[in-house]
């Protein structure tokens, strides 16, 4: 099975709220971050829209968008 390329449709006469469209999470250069597989680490590289370049010490990773295990501090 895959997902399908586009989102459901929110029908106006739907009983049910309309999803949340959350806006893509924005890092830059230097901001503290914690992932939720590598920990604590600091952004030293952003490919915009893309991918992060991020240092947590014993390595670094690429993240990339959108960025849904990994969040600012």
């Amino acid at each position: 099975m895959t997902k399908p390329a586009a989102p459901k449709r929110h029908l106006p006469t739907s009983p049910f709220k309309a999803p949340v469209t959350l806006p893509p999470k924005q890092f830059a250069v230097g901001d503290q971050v914690t992932h939720d597989m590598y920990g604590l680490g600091r952004v030293i590289g952003v490919e915009e829209g893309i991918a992060a370049v991020v240092d947590f010490g014993s390595a670094q990773e690429r993240i990339l968008s959108p960025y849904s295990k990994m969040t600012k501090l």
